[in-house]
Order: structure tokens, then sequence, then C-alpha cells
């Protein structure tokens, strides 16, 4: 004989309510045909579970219905692994009748006369229970969660959505959805759930929304902000092949500031967005409502990678915004001296030269301007004081540890410069610093000095020694 009873389920669902009394009914079958049956109910856990009918006796071919309960409220559902059960044991009565008492002593003593009819699965469900394991999703609970959505409605189950993308994993997301919950569920603020997806870093969530198809809407998701602001480029590679065929994403659309995403990326520091963004038609001189260009933000926060990216792609150095303030100026404010010479000092330091101001030379200088920064041109401060002939702020920069044979993209020296425009004098003096007379430019010249100065070669090398 196989088991006395039958158990209606495998299982028992308790529908779990916070800070609620909770119970549910099953029940038992009596197989025989002609004998009672004496049943005994325990649980693996009686601390937290209690039966109305611990010993009973069920007729033949009867059926006797049972509650279980949880002992107490709980404020969250008391999950076991592996889950809680009931264990159903039974024995055969000839007599039909018996006390408590005698029950009890028939099932103390084990023995053949004693059947483990059935283990019957505890499980909580209900969207009490579902939220608890959204927000502690354990791979491990995933059949836990799943049976627990069982005793939610449609509603429960897309309100779940969003906590899901934030909290929890990709499979509970897949859940829901499966189960029947709406992908294209918005929040109060008609925020979609891929802005949510993005915030929690998890790129198989965002990929499973939008094949389930969830849609955006540029105006209030944002979704190029938001990956912008976590550095993630194959994010925002990702939703413009998904939603970039139509008008549903721009990489120059704005937010209730009037920030592109390359202002996010730059206030963040994130040179990689700047660089993509930039690339696929993205703006960098784009000014915000306050008139902060990604520059400013970048300054102001000191991003120095990020500042370099940017003076490479717009030309926004000397635009103020509304406060009247440049970027130098906001790095200056905020004590971010490394910057000082890319966004200021650099371009001083050529003004003084241009003009021979030796005091604002060394001024530059003592304020930290780099001696071989480069314009648009490739020219240093040296090149500018070789080419105007300023001799004054050209020794300066020598005397500073000037680079005497920076090249510029066409392979020129401040020699070649200073032969080119004529300078004897300063052409010497640079051959007296160490500049070599016979450097080729990319193009190959040497007859500048022929040209342009009245010195053959060989006065030149006589002058050097």
């Amino acid at each position: 004989m196989d088991r006395l009873v039958k158990p209606d389920s495998k299982e028992v669902e308790l529908m779990f309510n916070k800070g609620q009394k909770c119970s549910s009914t099953f029940n038992l079958t009596n197989l025989m045909h002609t004998m009672p049956v004496a049943v005994s109910l325990t649980t693996t856990n009686p601390s937290i579970f209690s039966l109305n009918k611990p010993l009973s006796i069920i007729p033949p071919l009867s059926s006797s219905t049972y509650t279980l309960q949880l002992s107490h409220p709980h404020h969250q559902p008391p999950l076991s692994s592996p889950a809680d059960a009931i264990v159903v044991r039974t024995t055969m009565l000839p007599t039909g009748k018996a006390r408590t008492d005698d029950l009890l002593r028939l099932f103390s003593k084990p023995g053949p006369h004693v059947f483990r009819d059935a283990v019957l699965t505890i499980s909580f469900v209900g969207p009490d229970v579902a939220e608890f394991l959204v927000f502690h999703h354990n791979p491990e609970r995933l059949n836990l969660f799943k049976r627990a959505l069982s005793g939610c409605h449609t509603n429960h189950l897309t309100e779940l959505l969003k906590p899901a993308v934030e909290r929890g994993n990709a499979d509970s997301v897949a859940v829901l959805i499966a189960a029947g919950a709406d992908p294209s569920f918005r929040d109060s603020d008609g925020k979609s759930l891929i802005p949510f997806a993005i915030r929690s870093l998890n790129f198989e969530k965002m990929k499973l929304l939008v094949a389930s198809g969830c849609r955006i809407d540029k105006s209030v998701d944002l979704v190029l902000h938001e990956a912008a602001a976590i550095d993630r480029v194959d994010f925002m590679e990702f939703l413009l092949e998904s939603f970039g065929g139509g008008d549903e994403i721009d990489v120059n659309c704005v937010d209730s500031n009037g920030r592109s995403p390359i202002h996010v990326a730059a206030i963040q520091g994130h040179v990689d967005v700047i660089e993509f963004c930039v690339s696929i038609g993205g703006n960098p001189n784009f000014v915000d409502l306050n008139g902060w260009t990604p520059l400013h933000y970048a300054a102001s926060q000191g991003h120095l990678n990020a500042v370099m990216c940017l003076l490479e792609c717009s030309n926004v150095k000397k635009v103020r915004n509304k406060d009247g303030k440049t970027a130098f100026l906001l790095a200056k404010e905020n004590g971010h001296k490394q910057l000082f010479d890319l966004l200021h000092w650099g371009d001083e330091l050529v003004r003084a030269v241009k003009v021979d101001d030796v005091h604002g030379v060394k001024r530059c200088i003592e304020e930290g301007a780099s001696l071989n920064t480069r314009d648009q041109n490739g020219w240093t401060p040296l090149h500018w004081a070789a080419f105007k002939g300023r001799i004054k702020s050209l020794k300066v920069l020598l005397e500073h540890g000037a680079e005497v044979d920076a090249v510029d993209g066409d392979g020129y020296t401040p020699l070649h410069s200073a032969a080119h425009a004529g300078h004897l004098q300063v052409a010497l003096l640079l051959i007296a610093h160490g500049s070599q007379v016979n450097l080729k430019s990319f193009q190959g010249s040497l007859d500048s000095f022929e040209k342009h100065v009245s010195l053959d070669y060989a006065t030149l090398y006589q002058e050097k020694a």
C-alpha cells in the first residue's frame, strides 16, 4: 500500500500580508474503503506555523479540511531554504474511535504501522512576498518569486516592475513580464522603465524591456543623459540603434535646464562619452539656460582630461555664462590650478609675448603657464616670440626652459620662424641656446635663412661657435 490519504495539492499557499494574520486551508481524503484513518500533522517549523487539527480521524472514503496559520503576524515573509513543509503521517484505526492521548501514543511509536503519506510544501504568495523578494533578490530564490506571483493580479505585477527594474535582476523582470506585467508602464512623472534600467547598470534588463515593447519619450526619459551620467557608451550605442530611426532620441536633446548629454558627461568628466557624442553630431558648443557650455562644467569640476577633450572639439574658451564667467574664472574660483594654463594663462602668455610685455610673460610663468603649450597652429610661445622678433620675451622664455627646437605641425622650429621673418638677432640667440641650424622642416626646407636673412650658413655656424 502506497498511502492511506491523498492531499488535494502538493503545496499549501499562504497569502501573506504585512503585519496581519494569514491562514490557508487544504484537504486530505481517506483512500480506504472500509477503514477509518488516523492522521498526524506536523510542520518543519512549529515556532512559526500552527495547525487547527494536528491529530484527527478521517472516515472511509471521506475528506477532512485543515487550516494552516502563521502563529504571529510578521512584517516580512518568514521564508526559509529549503521551504517549510507540513508532514502528513497516517495509520489505520480499526476501531474508528480514539482519544487524543491514544492518538499521541499511536504516532509516538515508530514502526510499520505508521505511514509517511505526504510532505506538503508551504509557499508564501501575494504582492508583499513578491515585493520582498524583489528587494532581496537572490538567484536561489527565483522559484520562490515565481510561486509568490500566483497570488498577484495583473495590476500588482505591473506595479512590481519598477522596483524589479531598479533593484532586482533581469530574471525577476523577465518572470514578471511573462506573468502578465505591462512593460509599457510609466510612473507618475511619465517616465518609462528604461531610465531605471540604465541607472541599475544592467544591460540585460534594458535589452529585455526594449525587446518586450517598452518605448521612450525623449522629452521625459532622457535616456542618453542617463547613460552619459554613468559613462556607458555601450548603452548609448544600443539606445541609438533601438530608437534612433524615428524622433524618439536625439544626441542634442536637452533636459529642463537646457543641458545636453555632453553637458552631463562634462559634469562627470566622462571623456569617452564626450568624444562619442561629438562623433555622432553632438554639439560641444551648446549653451544651457544659465549660459554654461560643457567646458564651463568640466572646468568648474576640475576635470582635466574632459577640458582637454572639449578644447579640441569646441571653441568656447572665452564664452561667458549669465554670471559673466568664463571657464577659466570658474576653474580659478574652485582652485583647479591644473587648468589655468589650458584655459587662460597659455593664451595670456602668447598675448604678452606678441607685444613683448616682459612683465606679463613673467607673471604668466609664475602663475603656472606652460612654456611649451601649442596653439591651434602647433606654435609654442617661443615660435611667436621668434616670428615677431620679441627678443626680450624670447630671452625670458629660454631662461625658464622653453624647448628651443619645438616643432609645429609642419616641422617648423622657432629658428625657422625667426629666419622666415628675417630676425637675425633672434636667430643668433636661438642658435646660442642650442637650436639646430641644419634641422629640416617636414617639407624639407632649409633655405629660409638664405631667402630672408643676409647671412649664410657658414656665418651662422661661426656665430654659434
